[in-house]
């Protein structure tokens, strides 16, 4: 059986310290005390770790690329987001002399692997991070520069830049609770996702602090689509009026935008018989009838400010900050501005 090659990680673990800082420390790239650097020299001796020269040979080279990943979009389907995202990190990454390389999302981190060894790029751009991220810990433990477009669960230390959904959701129910609705549901994700988690903790954080119990059968939790968004929301319209949602929460558009349909078909008024908030604010938003209010996103800030954070790291600066959440807006429309009378 192969012995496991002793990591960064390892001899940080063994030492009581980052393993940023060992990597740091062994590079000569910062100064500690000398009574840590002289624990790292020693953890390392005592684990016999072997730095990769090869790896840190083909870093000098610097191909001035920057990999990222995405979850391709289904052929029917368009995503605004994604584009603003993309557009956004490619202007900064241009006007710092570096560009972007795509390649398709997968959580296996052999395709990480094959580009750091070959040496195609000096960094990633993490998206899609969800609890216990592979790719993060990967990373790492390879001392290699990144940046994650979102949180995993505490304990992870590493930079990112997030947007708050969960303050999003919590802006969306305050304003529908404003208007004195008392049965407000949630079109939310399925179970694991951890940016629907978050964004459904705002919601049922806020409900509970209204004073309402926050029942499980105004929550429905699916594949956020415009189909998903259709059926759960025509179930509740079946139920008896004093028991179905006057409002509801959606924690995208596509879910919101079914919902909608859902009213409609059945001879009902959206924004008066349900009101109906989105999250994204996707462009179509503002075009639909009536109007769709929704949570919007600073996108274009979040890929900015993800390829200026890493730049910082690979010209050996350090970032204003490494770890940012962004709050987002409620922008309010006719989906959603009708009082309870």
């Amino acid at each position: 059986m192969l012995k496991r090659r002793i990591t960064l990680k390892d001899v940080a673990a063994q030492a009581g310290v980052t393993y940023q800082t060992v990597s740091k420390v062994i590079n000569g790239h910062t100064h500690v005390l000398p009574a840590t650097e002289a624990r790292i020299r020693a953890a390392s001796l005592a684990l016999g770790y072997k730095p990769n020269h090869s790896a840190r040979s083909l870093r000098a080279q610097r191909s001035r690329m920057i990999g990222y990943s995405w979850v391709p979009t289904r052929p029917e389907q368009v995503n605004h987001i994604l584009d603003l995202f993309l557009t956004s990190m490619v202007e900064e990454a241009e006007a710092a002399s570096y560009h972007l390389l795509p390649f398709p999302f997968d959580q296996d981190v052999s395709a990480y692997r094959e580009l750091i060894d070959s040496g195609r790029v000096d960094a990633f751009v993490l998206s899609s991070v969800n609890y216990g991220d592979l790719r993060a810990r990967f990373l790492q433990e390879q001392a290699y520069p990144f940046v994650a477009f979102g949180r995993s669960e505490a304990g992870q230390d590493f930079p990112y830049v997030d947007i708050d959904g969960a303050d999003g959701l919590r802006q969306a129910t305050e304003h529908l609770l404003g208007l004195g609705h008392q049965r407000i549901a949630a079109l939310a994700w399925p179970v694991g996702s951890r940016v629907g988690d978050d964004r459904l903790s705002g919601y049922l954080v806020t409900v509970t602090a209204a004073g309402l119990p926050a029942r499980p059968d105004l929550i429905a939790r699916g594949e956020g689509t415009f189909q998903f968004g259709l059926e759960a929301t025509a179930r509740w319209l079946d139920l008896p009026l004093n028991q179905r949602p006057t409002a509801l929460v959606a924690l995208n558009d596509s879910l919101a935008i079914g919902a909608l349909h859902a009213l409609q078909r059945q001879g009902l008024r959206p924004g008066t018989d349900l009101a109906v908030v989105g999250f994204d604010d996707t462009p179509t938003a503002q075009y639909l009838w009536p109007p769709l209010s929704s949570v919007r996103q600073p996108i274009r800030a979040a890929g900015q400010l993800c390829v200026g954070i890493l730049v910082a790291l690979l010209e050996g600066r350090a970032p204003a900050d490494a770890q940012v959440v962004l709050k987002p807006e409620l922008i309010v429309r006719s989906s959603s501005s009708r009082r309870v009378t």
